[in-house]
């Protein structure tokens, strides 16, 4: 498997020069790999996995190295303190770099000891700007494998299928179950390969619940849990008394955009994925407030992505496949805040050009490329 520069690694060498770095996000990201490009010769790297280095980190035996990385410690039920105790007796001579599911991420909402003691980084999918794709045929094979690196650097789309195939088995019943002890899991893998079909609309919990024939808070706790574990992320929607924006209405996309079989909504969700990528840099790096929503009217007036900065909107993009005329939600959107870049973004086309109303019409490569 090619080894590429990944867009984190400057910022977390910078972070562990002064506290410790945990990596989150999807299992076979990227994390572990990421983690020994970074390390030193005088590294010593300890998985909790493997018997001989479980041993060590229960009896607390400190390592000589002075570059320490820590995979998958947080299946130990005194992994907290074990760190806390190792990063104050140790913090000037020792730098720690911890990797994990994304279990690391749903430990932190609950009490946490470690409380500046780390920088948390999220680790996503590859994307146009990492790769560095200049072509459309190139543009095609992420769009089709997806961005992780096993099934994108196979080439394949056997061996893409493979992996994924056994990909999702796995997350459902390994790291699912660590946190929801389920005698349901049949029913959440239902739901799992039910929702790429449903990515780009306002999920409608109601109705999954009837098709899957379980409680509405039953549906939402697993959707909860898949977001925590990186398998999906949810949208909320951008409300502003100034457009009569809908309040409550989500929508979800996969960080394996690969999953969503209809063409359209594979490109947009790749486009939320990068743009999610963006948004996760700035706030775990630079300590700003951006986020990522989307636009919903009551009068069904929508645009695909709307990117915030302390709750103010800075970015407005409509998603299309194939070259057409400026969306008139998009126009609305940009008359309501005149302030904001709105962007149009196309798959197919070369043409780019700034209309009468201040939409930028661009194609995926200018646009994905400028998004790290």
């Amino acid at each position: 498997m090619p080894s590429i520069r990944r867009y984190l690694e400057e910022q977390i060498l910078e972070d562990l020069s002064r506290k410790m770095v945990f990596i989150s996000g999807p299992r076979q990201v990227g994390k572990t790999t990421l983690a020994r490009m970074l390390a030193p010769t005088n590294s010593r790297y300890l998985n909790w996995d493997v018997e001989t280095d479980r041993q060590r980190i229960i009896h607390q035996e400190v390592p000589q190295e002075s570059f320490l990385i820590f995979d998958e410690v947080h299946k130990f039920n005194r992994w907290r303190n074990y760190l806390k105790g190792l990063f104050d007796a140790h913090r000037e001579h020792k730098q720690i770099l911890v990797t994990g599911s994304a279990r690391l991420d749903y430990y932190r909402y609950s009490g946490d000891s470690l409380q500046g003691r780390y920088h948390l980084h999220r680790l996503h999918p590859l994307s146009v700007a990492e790769l560095g794709l200049e072509n459309d045929q190139d543009f095609d094979a992420l769009l089709r494998l997806g961005g992780f690196p096993e099934p994108f650097f196979s080439a394949s789309d056997r061996q893409a299928q493979r992996w994924r195939r056994d990909y999702q088995t796995r997350y459902i019943y390994e790291e699912v179950t660590t946190l929801e002890q389920s005698q349901q899991l049949a029913q959440m893998q239902l739901l799992m390969e039910h929702l790429p079909s449903l990515v780009a609309s306002p999920l409608s919990i109601n109705a999954l619940r009837e098709d899957l024939q379980v409680a509405h808070a039953t549906v939402a706790k697993w959707l909860d849990i898949f977001e925590r574990m990186y398998m999906i992320f949810r949208l909320p929607p951008f409300g502003s008394d100034r457009i009569k924006a809908v309040k409550k209405e989500q929508k979800h996309y996969h960080h394996d955009w690969a999953v969503v079989d209809d063409e359209a909504a594979r490109f947009e969700n790749l486009v939320a994925c990068h743009l999610l990528k963006w948004v996760h840099a700035m706030q775990d790096s630079e300590g700003e407030d951006y986020d990522l929503t989307y636009f919903r009217d009551r009068t069904g007036r929508e645009v695909d992505f709307v990117v915030t900065l302390n709750k103010q909107p800075t970015l407005a993009v409509e998603v299309k496949s194939a070259q057409r005329d400026i969306s008139k939600h998009l126009v609305y959107f940009k008359r309501k805040f005149p302030e904001v870049q709105a962007i149009q973004v196309h798959r197919y086309g070369s043409r780019e050009y700034q209309s009468k109303d201040d939409v930028h019409v661009r194609s995926w490569k200018t646009f994905l490329s400028k998004l790290a």
